[in-house]
């Protein structure tokens, strides 16, 4: 007999593009009832997945010292709570820069979380491969270096301009065609642009040594915020099917998956491209700014794979100190604090409590919101002249972001002090800062809101 997509689905094959494929299967020679039932039960989903009834065992690196910094641990524990009920979780971990970073549910800065073959495109976000690259010169002046970087650099929205544009290695230029169109279309105007937020270009001098130093820390960009959104369709399809219940922030892509295997190797291809994104800025500076002594990267917005277990482990904003899952770099580590405090160079040794990461900086109590409501009353020329007193801090936009002064995050002793107590990574050295360049308000002077001025 000739089957229809009617009798299939009556025996309980799935909705979609398979339903085409047995049908050409099953009409293309004659087949019994009983081998057409064995066909379709080879090709259903398996039951979906309940979320987990009590959360995977997780690993707490804070330990709060005042009101502020009690609630922020509330809103973290109450979100991680519900990250570690996803069924493909294995266990977890907090830094202590932990703050929330969406509604309940949603892995939180300084989160670290682990997964059975799985990728969640939601706990690497929109911001894939956030990173930080420093520069130690031999010979160079920390004004010279700030000042040729800010003539380089680009912060705010968008992209470099045509005939301001870094040229992609050929080589990268041809990873990058794997990428779904979207991303590709991006890859040459944003690469040297550092974006917004608390992405930044720190000048500074080694404490052992006296020399200068550059630190740069951004992400992907366009060509990330694309992936990520890619992925996450991508996710959704998988979550309708094998886990309803799991937030939509949660879903996961089966690692053994074409699409599985397909996403993270685009994830490769943004690292890689990403981290030229870095080098471009710092060899452009060094190009006239003096030699350069050494040069290392680190991600902290990213997914790691242990190739042995397929065990992948996520970090939003968790800096990884497992050599193992970094193929290039040098075992130092880069941890800001805020623009007015030193930047540490750290090494660390992965062990029961840290899992393998550390802090990715000093991360925040309160809402940029709530911060700058503290505020009111003082003006942002006042606030930004007591904050950067000592420092050579400018705004890239010409307008001061008080939501991005050192008042706006934890305590940088803290953070530090809590490395120290939980074994998270060890001080090797530290950059004492001299100035700062960060993005500022750019929304102020945004075309849209300069129109509706002249309106």
């Amino acid at each position: 007999m000739k089957y229809t997509g009617k009798d299939l689905l009556e025996l309980g094959a799935p909705q979609g593009k398979q339903i085409g494929q047995l049908l050409r299967q099953v009409n293309a020679t004659p087949h019994t009832r009983e081998e057409v039932i064995a066909l379709v039960e080879a090709v259903k989903p398996p039951p979906a997945r309940p979320l987990m009834s009590e959360p995977a065992p997780c690993q707490w690196n804070l330990s709060p010292e005042n009101d502020d910094e009690w609630a922020n641990e509330q809103s973290v524990k109450a979100t991680m709570a519900e990250v570690l009920r996803t069924p493909c979780v294995i266990e977890g971990a907090v830094m202590p820069d932990a703050c929330p970073a969406g509604p309940v549910g949603t892995i939180p800065v300084g989160g670290v979380v682990a997964t059975d073959a799985a990728i969640i495109p939601g706990m690497h976000s929109a911001d894939i491969c956030c990173s930080l690259m420093a520069t130690v010169f031999n010979d160079a002046e920390p004004k010279a270096v700030l000042d040729k970087a800010q003539s380089i650099t680009h912060f705010g929205p968008g992209g470099r301009e045509v005939g301001k544009q870094f040229a992609l290695p050929d080589t990268l230029k041809e990873r990058m065609r794997q990428l779904p169109m979207g991303v590709q279309q991006l890859s040459a105007a944003h690469l040297g642009t550092q974006g917004d937020g608390n992405h930044f270009l720190y000048v500074g001098v080694l404490e052992s040594t006296g020399q200068t130093v550059m630190v740069t820390h951004h992400g992907s960009r366009g060509p990330g915020a694309r992936l990520y959104t890619h992925g996450k369709k991508i996710a959704e399809k998988f979550r309708q099917v094998l886990s309803p219940e799991t937030l939509k922030q949660n879903a996961w892509i089966p690692f053994d998956t074409p699409e599985g295997q397909q996403y993270w190797s685009d994830l490769q291809v943004i690292r890689e491209w990403t981290k030229r994104n870095h080098e471009c800025l710092h060899e452009a500076v060094a190009m006239t700014e003096g030699t350069v002594d050494t040069r290392f990267w680190n991600e902290h917005n990213f997914v790691f794979r242990d190739e042995k277990t397929n065990v992948f482990w996520h970090a939003k904003g968790a800096t990884p100190i497992n050599d193992e899952w970094l193929p290039d770099t040098n075992g130092t580590q880069i941890i800001p604090l805020n623009m007015a405090e030193p930047i540490l160079f750290v090494k660390g040794t992965p062990n029961e409590q840290n899992l393998g990461f550390a802090p990715h900086g000093a991360g925040r109590n309160v809402s940029r919101t709530k911060h700058k409501k503290r505020l009111l009353g003082e003006t942002d020329e006042a606030v930004f002249a007591r904050e950067t007193q000592h420092i050579d801090a400018r705004f890239y936009s010409g307008n001061i972001d008080v939501s991005e002064l050192p008042s706006a995050y934890k305590n940088a002793e803290s953070v530090q002090n809590d490395m120290e107590r939980f074994g998270l990574a060890d001080v090797v050295d530290r950059v004492l800062p001299y100035g700062c360049i960060m993005a500022g308000d750019w929304q102020q002077d945004a075309p849209w809101r300069n129109k509706k001025k002249r309106r």
